[in-house]
């Protein structure tokens, strides 16, 4: 055919490829999977490194914050050096990292080399996701595409624990960071063989100083946070300078022409509301999730394994409901639909307060708790991206988009030092009755952000659904 000559319908569809796709879907499996798989070791990371509860609390934290705050600016180096070689080299720091954790001695390199991994996280991450979009430039395509990245990301969110959790058994939980090498490996060899490379021809402005002065603020008060029983005083004042930076922080965002955190989305009540129910995830699942393991290990009894393997009732919801969470907006609305599944957490959380404070804890009530908290958490978790691009309006999705991430990473860093803050010890089962008082406290008030500042469904008016299954680079 002569290029004079119009193409046939089904010449205009490009053929999907789908190995770029699998490529892309190792770099999310690998940033999910080291979360979830890491959370069923944590009772033995402490057990051989003799880490208090501060130090378990720092294990996640220190990733999570070097994630939340190296992602600020990932994206303008990846659009400004190219997405590809972002992602590699993100990728090579995280095999560096990794290998360090599996080597760690102590507390200090331990925390040290997880703030390595979320810095290389972030790039794998951001690089990732814009590669995404270059590779696959069709609508149809793209959204095949990002369900195989649902996929792969959903697997390894719902099977992390209980693989984690037998590593650790069988292999001893260095090997849960060594493993990731040969999949780091794989990636390198993978990515350049399938993917081209893509920058845009005008970069974003990187702000290193934005970036710092959210760090700094973030890092005190998780600071604060876990020693705030140990050293009142000094963490009243860390809170005085966090908040003081983070008010810096905002002043100088709402001033930038092309700022990496823009307020003022906030005023807008919806994205106000849709913040709050991602704080109440956060917090009252993911950073929850933390805790599991060693209640589990220390008041239930059970080896690093079975850990692992009850983790499930919690974590395999989240492969499984997100499809009827979409169908469930359509057919609920928006705000019944966060209330429904906010109320599940509240009340499975509701069931480990109670049956704590009442010394009725048995293996019946534990299962469905989690349960409980997971089928909500599935429901709600996948959702809020989509109701960020459906109801901020399409002046503000893609700022708001942004933003709910970075609120998204944080609280969840900031929801593990404060439930941290709730224990005075891991190994007696009353002490966890604050930690999930707490967490009903922070779901309840999640109900209520839905309640009261989304809008009501309109009779007659279609939900705007968003495709099923967990997004790839949201992260916790």
């Amino acid at each position: 055919m002569s290029c004079s000559e119009p193409s046939g319908p089904a010449e205009q569809a490009p053929a999907f490829h789908v190995w770029p796709a699998l490529a892309l879907g190792l770099a999310a499996f690998l940033a999910n999977f080291d979360v979830t798989a890491v959370v069923a070791a944590l009772p033995a990371i402490a057990g051989d490194l003799g880490l208090d509860v501060a130090g378990y609390a720092w294990v996640m934290d220190a990733y999570s914050l070097s994630f939340t705050c190296w992602l600020l600016i990932a994206g303008a180096l990846a659009d400004r050096y190219g997405r590809r070689r972002t992602l590699l080299l993100g990728n090579l720091a995280f095999a560096a990292a990794s290998l360090g954790c599996g080597l760690a001695w102590n507390e200090a390199s331990l925390a040290a080399a997880r703030a390595a991994q979320g810095l290389g996280a972030a790039f794998v991450v951001t690089g990732g996701f814009a590669l995404m979009a270059t590779t696959y430039p069709s609508p149809t395509s793209r959204a095949r595409a990002f369900s195989w990245l649902g996929v792969t990301s959903g697997i390894a969110m719902a099977m992390g624990p209980t693989l984690g959790g037998l590593t650790a058994a069988w292999l001893g939980w260095r090997w849960i960071f060594l493993l990731n090498l040969p999949i780091c490996g794989l990636i390198c060899w993978s990515v350049p063989r399938l993917i081209a490379e893509a920058r845009d021809p005008a970069p974003r402005f990187v702000d290193l100083s934005g970036m710092a002065m959210l760090t700094g603020a973030l890092l005190l008060l998780v600071v604060s946070l876990l020693h705030v029983a140990s050293s009142p005083a000094a963490s009243s004042a860390g809170f005085g300078l966090a908040s003081l930076l983070f008010a810096t922080f905002i002043k100088q965002q709402s001033r930038r022409v092309q700022p990496i955190f823009d307020p003022s989305v906030f005023a807008n009540r919806t994205v106000a509301g849709i913040a709050l129910l991602l704080t109440a995830v956060s917090v009252g699942y993911w950073a929850l999730l933390v805790y599991l393991p060693p209640f589990l290990a220390h008041v239930r009894g059970l080896e690093t394994d079975l850990v692992g393997t009850t983790l499930l009732a919690a974590t395999l919801p989240m492969l499984l409901l997100p499809p009827l969470g979409g169908r469930s907006v359509s057919a609920l609305g928006w705000r019944r639909h966060f209330v429904v599944a906010l109320g599940f957490m509240a009340i499975g959380n509701a069931i480990f307060a109670v049956t704590l404070v009442s010394n009725v804890l048995s293996v019946w009530s534990v299962i469905p708790a989690m349960a409980l908290i997971g089928s909500g958490a599935a429901l709600a978790h996948p959702q809020l991206s989509g109701a960020v691009v459906a109801l901020a309006g399409s002046e503000q999705a893609g700022m708001a988009s942004a933003a709910t991430v970075v609120v998204r990473q944080a609280s969840f860093a900031i929801g593990i030092a404060a439930l941290g803050a709730t224990l005075v010890t891991t190994d007696r089962p009353d002490a966890y009755s604050l930690l999930f008082l707490t967490a009903t406290i922070v779901c309840l008030a999640g109900i209520l952000a839905a309640a009261v500042l989304l809008p009501p469904r309109q009779r007659g008016e279609p939900s705007e659904v968003t495709p099923a299954g967990p997004s790839p680079f949201e992260g916790r």
